[in-house]
């Protein structure tokens, strides 16, 4: 991976819908390049998907990034039912306060309770700590 690789990594986490042709006119390079650059870097699983950033409050949708401490033995279990479950948009293994944090979407405020509520049944799970966001700034 090179600079016209992150730069192209960086330019599409502002704006994942940008055309090519503008990401290959800011790179100095032909589109061609900037297609092959990342269907090069979708192959080595260095960019792995594109996401819509919603305004939840507008939407009338209920986000949390939720913490989630998890017993070592559990953790590979625990993270693979995680990313099975639909609510789950995106979980990661992490350092610091928690060992995990998931991003979880719901069309209620009771929804997300009842997920968080079946996250902390599942075997290794010690705690759960929702951080309900209340707006997105950026």
């Amino acid at each position: 991976m090179d600079e016209k690789d992150l730069e192209i990594l960086f330019t599409l986490l502002k704006n994942a819908k940008i055309p090519k042709s503008k990401i290959a006119e800011k790179l100095g390079v032909t589109e061609t390049a900037v297609r092959k650059r990342i269907e090069k870097l979708e192959a080595q699983k260095i960019l792995v998907g594109y996401q819509a950033i919603l305004n939840f409050k507008k939407a009338g949708l209920f986000f949390s990034f939720t913490g989630l401490d998890v017993e070592p033995e559990r953790l590979w279990s625990t993270l693979n039912i995680l990313k099975e479950m639909e609510e789950i948009y995106n979980v990661y293994l992490t350092s610091g306060d928690h060992t995990i944090l998931a991003e979880i979407v719901s069309e209620s405020l009771e929804k997300l309770n009842e997920i968080h509520e079946r996250i902390s049944k599942i075997e290794g799970v010690k705690r759960v700590c929702p951080a309900i966001v209340l707006e997105v700034v950026k």
